[in-house]
């Protein structure tokens, strides 16, 4: 089983701390379109022993598309590729874009999850991000939403300066009374090249603290799990049958195709990823040619990546999974680098799978890259 994410590069306005690619000019959006399509079709045969489990349309805004642009491009994967009798087809969307027709159209498409950016219900958290709706917005959205749509995730930051354990207890809370079964969340990170970075820099906005971060964090987990979630990977939560396919397929290694600019791609051997420029993709595709760069991971590469995304996921790390696929010498390396961790009470090992404990899960990316593999082969 694999997946198809379609990046949108387009946004109405830019957020403060967003790094992502995408463009606030629609000028070139039928366009994209078109060449998004002709991507689907021209990469057809890097799937042609695949079966397609998810479609995923990401960005960027995927939902200042219209429906019939959604539509087309949806078409086109059926079109090309060969898909599973109920694929999951998701659509991220900001509240701005989700008014109660929008909603009622969406609902008659072949859309069957959103993933919805609310990201705070505060007015002030979403002014200082720069975010394109409000908090009545992200309040309606959601009671239109759930009226139609049984699977819907939301997005919510954590970490925001100024933002006290009640502000973000709250946020939970009103999280939950929409009965939302998914939930990501994030932390509030400050990334290079930003109006957030520079806002920072220039003291007009406060640094965000690990210290406030950590705490939110645990709040979260806490909540989320005395209300039926279950915290399957570092930012996500679902309930019973409400994991994101798409994202648990990127954790398991599973395929996946990106297309559009700045689309990541991933084949269990090699990993690629199309220029993040739109003007230069675009003509790139017109002239038959995939704008692509490709790396072909290393033992050691696809050793981390599995150590990465395993420790921060439920599945944690498989010990005999280590031992066979990359052999002895990587496992005898993994329980040296661990034992420090596992002392600590920050990883454990259960059923010969090493996972981090309660305490050591918002220190994941940081153990991980202890574990990681370096130069042995290079």
């Amino acid at each position: 089983m694999s997946g198809i994410y379609i990046h949108i590069p387009f946004c109405k306005q830019a957020c403060h701390y967003c790094d992502f690619h995408f463009s606030t000019s629609m000028k070139k959006k039928d366009e994209m379109v078109l060449a998004l399509a002709k991507e689907i079709s021209i990469r057809k045969n890097e799937f042609s022993n695949e079966i397609v489990e998810t479609i995923y349309f990401g960005g960027g805004t995927p939902s200042v598309l219209s429906n019939e642009e959604i539509n087309f491009l949806i078409a086109e994967v059926y079109k090309n590729y060969n898909v599973v009798e109920n694929p999951e087809i998701t659509l991220e969307a900001n509240p701005d874009d989700l008014s109660s027709e929008r909603i009622l159209e969406l609902s008659k498409s072949p859309i069957n999850r959103l993933s919805i950016g609310i990201q705070s219900f505060y007015e002030e958290d979403l002014k200082m991000m720069n975010r394109a709706h409000n908090s009545a917005e992200a309040i309606n959205c959601l009671k239109e939403a759930t009226k139609y749509f049984d699977n819907i995730s939301l997005d919510l930051i954590y970490g925001i300066p100024g933002m006290s354990d009640e502000m973000w207890k709250q946020n939970i809370e009103t999280a939950l009374s929409f009965g939302i079964p998914h939930i990501s969340s994030y932390a509030l990170t400050v990334e290079p090249k930003t109006a957030l970075k520079k806002l920072i820099d220039t003291g007009k906005i406060a640094e965000p603290q690990d210290e406030v971060a950590s705490n939110h964090f645990m709040i979260l987990v806490e909540t989320l799990q005395k209300n039926g979630f279950i915290h399957y990977e570092l930012s996500n939560f679902g309930k019973e049958n409400y994991f994101s396919k798409n994202n648990s397929a990127y954790w398991l290694g599973k395929k996946y195709i990106g297309i559009g600019p700045s689309a990541h791609s991933y084949d269990g051997e090699k990993r690629g990823w199309n220029i993040a420029n739109n003007s230069l993709y675009l003509k790139s595709i017109q002239d038959n040619i995939l704008p692509i760069e490709t790396e072909i991971l290393s033992k050691s590469d696809r050793y981390n990546e599995y150590i990465m995304t395993g420790l921060r996921t439920i599945w944690g790390v498989s010990l005999e999974r280590i031992e066979k696929e990359f052999g002895l010498e990587y496992l005898d390396y993994l329980q040296k680098q661990a034992q420090k961790f596992l002392s600590d009470d920050l990883l454990f090992i259960e059923n010969n799978i090493l996972k981090p404990t309660a305490k050591g899960k918002f220190l994941t990316d940081g153990i991980a890259s202890d574990l990681f593999y370096l130069n042995l082969e290079e």
